[in-house]
């Protein structure tokens, strides 16, 4: 624990810099850290949260003060107080950078407490695609956009910029998939009913069949562990997970970025998995296939025509991240099965191949897009300091 000293001295610290001033204002680069760093933990604090409360919500019925609510609450708080420095100094950002901050962290603020109210008229929400809840990814989605362009533009070029723009993409990502952990839960959640286990509360699927108006059957088991429709999964996960990698590795800049962003996310919930699954919460399907989809992603930038790039990189990358969806299916189910004792489980969300038309066009748009947008963005360059100051040498005249 800190001592008072420490305290008194980062305040003073701190203090000079509570002024007044407008976006773009020119920030140090020790109180730019600090910013940053501080949206690292508010982040952190936020995806623990959230890879918690999913799995929260297979198991019990829902309440307001979960712990994964409340450690997601300490997040937000955290990045209101950010959102306040920025906007009242103007330090670390710039205009635009604030606008997306702002604008993600309002829209963030007011889905909360329509999330609330949702529950309390309508009783359980039972999928993650809810209304409320896609505000919730969208102010989110804003906000680290925001915090993505502030670092971007203002962290001077080196091998941090790079680790820390890569975690922010991290970020992103986990964002953006975050409704897919729906069906990833839901898949062995299905299976495992069919194996005659069962991870809900009685009182959470009850409430649940009254909700449907069915008696607890497997009917009524389907629709709460897969509510949506099974090309969506795919579709979604194509055109929205893997454009995010896309954007880091044209942003980044350097070969592997996107694989090493996918790898990061991936690696979080491989982590978590056993931490979650043998404390007493049901397991998730994992998302290996887009470390594949990452990775070709990688590939499709040695192509240096940006056109090319695009329509060459989006057939490859969606053929192969529904090739890697079917093999996950075919090597993952088994494992799943015995590592629960069960017999074998479904190693990820169904699959409907024929969406794969669907999800490369989508894809398309995106990449050409992104391949627009980012051209011509570059990081503001630190000017260099300047040479020291020399004194003239005077050369005294030679003696007669």
């Amino acid at each position: 624990m800190k001592s008072p000293a420490s305290f008194k001295r980062a305040a003073e610290w701190a203090l000079p810099y509570w002024t007044r001033g407008e976006a773009g204002r020119e920030t140090p680069q020790d109180l730019f850290r600090v910013l940053y760093y501080g949206w690292l933990v508010a982040f952190t604090l936020k995806v623990l949260g959230s890879a918690w409360d999913v799995s929260w919500h297979f198991r019990w019925l829902r309440d307001d003060l979960a712990p994964p609510h409340l450690l997601n609450s300490a997040g937000t708080a955290l990045v209101v107080a950010l959102v306040m420095i920025h906007g009242y100094t103007g330090y670390g950002v710039d205009k635009a950078a604030l606008r997306l901050i702002q604008w993600g962290t309002g829209i963030f603020l007011v889905a909360v407490p329509l999330d609330l109210i949702n529950h309390r008229v309508n009783g359980l929400d039972i999928t993650s695609w809810s209304p409320s809840h896609i505000m919730l990814y969208a102010g989110t989605f804003f906000m680290i956009a925001g915090v993505l362009r502030g670092w971007f533009m203002g962290a001077p070029p080196g091998r941090e910029r790079t680790v820390v723009l890569g975690a922010f993409f991290a970020f992103f990502l986990e964002n953006v998939h975050f409704p897919e952990q729906h069906q990833e839960y839901g898949i062995l959640s299905l299976g495992a009913w069919d194996n005659g286990v069962v991870y809900a509360e009685k009182i959470l699927l009850q409430f649940a069949a009254d909700q449907m108006g069915r008696p607890v059957d497997r009917t009524m088991v389907t629709g709460f562990t897969l509510p949506v429709p099974d090309y969506l999964y795919p579709v979604y996960a194509v055109v929205a997970g893997l454009s995010v990698l896309v954007a880091a590795r044209m942003l980044i800049g350097r070969f592997g970025a996107a694989t090493l962003v996918a790898a990061s996310y991936v690696g979080f919930r491989t982590l978590i998995w056993p931490m979650l699954t043998y404390t007493g919460f049901p397991p998730s399907a994992l998302p290996f296939f887009l470390v594949v989809g990452a990775l070709l992603v990688d590939l499709a930038f040695l192509v240096r025509i940006p056109a090319v790039r695009a329509v060459l990189g989006t057939a490859v990358v969606t053929a192969g991240a529904y090739g890697a969806l079917t093999a996950q299916n075919a090597v993952m189910g088994p494992v799943y099965g015995a590592l629960k004792g069960q017999r074998e489980l479904m190693g990820s969300p169904p699959l409907v191949l024929v969406s794969a038309g669907w999800a490369g066009l989508g894809l398309l748009v995106a990449w050409v897009a992104i391949e627009w947008f980012a051209r011509g963005r570059r990081p503001r360059e630190v000017p260099a300091p300047p040479p020291p100051a020399t004194t003239p040498t005077v050369t005294a005249p030679a003696t007669p």
